[in-house]
């Protein structure tokens, strides 16, 4: 710093922190280090909100407590998110001081994580935070940034046409071409488990009335073309949005995309098997691969939670409520030891002259005991001791139990995302309308 004094003095939110010169010119928060290299008042006030000549105080309206906590970080090395702050408005003050999310705890960091997907925000940058002073100071600068900036957005709204489906007309046009896509796509999955055509071509025209559908091998390569067609669609429109995504690492961990690469690469297994000499269905190995690959198909109705607000609450509720779900597992698997265990010495240990076989083994029991905890009785196994009833019945009054217990925690949870998910969707409406009208 070429002007001032020697001490100086950094006001965030009315809090006052002196520092010698020295330490401003290696100070861990960049914004604040590049305080060091400015030469005239004009470069200071870019950096922050005000400036003090004559006692050399840099004003910063920020928040207060927040940067404690980032003062903290610079003196131990450990960031963590402000009691009761939110997530986002603390990442907010560490993007403007010049910190990453890569500086927090890894605690904070999931926390963060989970905070912008639960919102549909799949990152921030330091580009949503306006830091002054980072504009270029020629022209020649400024060409190279503009267009990528131009480039950004442009990229930024592929992005929502593909992955946000409320967020602009076409991207509700692409969303409904999509969901008819995948409405083809099922009914081709359903059309192939049909009796195969040429059997069907060698039956009598009254068992199979194909009389007026034409022939079969019209009919299959029918199917094979909109199959294509289908699998082209799907495959140009994963690709573009990998293309497109922010974070290609963060756009392969999604739960969503992985289904759409399983859904998609059977078709070229089962094409690249085909070209291999192994097309048909009943080549031993080689066929139960083929039926295996084929009916992996069916997790492209996966792709219609991009789409429904309810499959969208389902699987946040499910990701929010993995406790929950694995304490009710817990429940179930403990219960099932221990009446398993029970009824397999009630029904075929104690009873030696005529056992009842179906409680032969305690696997065997288990059966029994998950279709009665879960109230479904198929009547295939049942006990026929009277000790053997009396703990059916126990087992059946305790797994209702057991399965009402988390039951509440998953409701308000469910209830929560579809009040969350109900109002981004509304807001993308509300947007959408904006945008038609103008």
């Amino acid at each position: 710093m070429k002007f001032g004094k020697s001490i100086c003095v950094l006001n965030v939110g009315g809090t006052r922190y002196a520092f010698t010169r020295e330490v401003i010119r290696d100070f861990p928060l960049r914004r604040v280090s590049r305080l060091h290299a400015c030469a005239t008042e004009k470069e200071v006030l870019e950096l922050c909100d005000d400036y003090d000549r004559d006692q050399n105080e840099f004003f910063f309206d920020r928040h207060a407590q927040a940067f404690v906590f980032i003062m903290l970080y610079v003196r131990s090395g450990k960031l963590r998110f402000v009691p009761g702050v939110c997530e986002l408005s603390f990442y907010t003050e560490m993007l403007y001081w010049g910190l990453e999310s890569a500086h927090l705890d890894s605690c904070c960091q999931k926390r963060l994580d989970d905070r912008m997907s639960d919102i549909g925000l799949d990152s921030l940058s330091e580009g949503d935070v306006v830091l002054s002073g980072d504009e270029p100071q020629s022209p020649e600068e400024t060409a190279p940034r503009t267009a990528l900036t131009g480039r950004a957005k442009w990229l930024e709204k592929v992005r929502k046409t593909f992955e946000e489906p409320n967020s602009s007309l076409a991207a509700q046009i692409l969303a409904s071409v999509s969901v008819i896509f995948v409405i083809i796509s099922m009914i081709m999955l359903c059309a192939s488990t049909l009796p195969d055509w040429d059997t069907a071509k060698r039956q009598t025209v009254e068992e199979h009335s194909l009389s007026s559908h034409g022939s079969p091998e019209e009919a299959i390569f029918y199917i094979r073309i909109v199959e294509a067609v289908c699998i082209g669609w799907f495959t140009a429109e994963c690709t573009v949005r990998f293309l497109v995504a922010r974070d290609k690492w963060d756009f392969i961990r999604h739960p969503l995309n992985i289904i759409d690469v399983i859904a998609i690469t059977p078709y070229y297994v089962t094409m690249a098997m085909a070209g291999a000499g192994m097309p048909g269905a009943g080549l031993g190995v080689a066929g139960v691969i083929l039926r295996v690959l084929r009916m992996m198909r069916v997790f492209w109705l996966m792709k219609l939670a991009r789409h429904f607000l309810g499959l969208q609450t389902l699987g946040l509720t499910l990701r929010r409520c993995y406790r929950e779900m694995v304490m009710l597992m817990v429940f179930v698997c403990v219960a099932m030891a221990i009446y398993s265990a029970l009824a397999q010495l009630l029904e075929h240990g104690l009873d030696v002259d005529s056992p009842n076989n179906d409680y032969a083994s305690i696997p065997a029991a288990a059966w029994w005991v998950i279709i009665s905890m879960t109230t479904v009785g198929y009547g295939d196994v049942y006990p026929v001791t009277i000790g053997g009833r009396v703990l059916g019945g126990m087992c059946v009054v305790s797994g209702i139990v057991l399965l009402a217990l988390p039951i509440t925690f998953i409701y308000h949870s469910f209830v929560q995302c579809y009040h969350e998910l109900k109002l981004r969707s509304a807001r993308y409406a509300r947007d959408l309308s904006e945008e038609m009208l103008q």
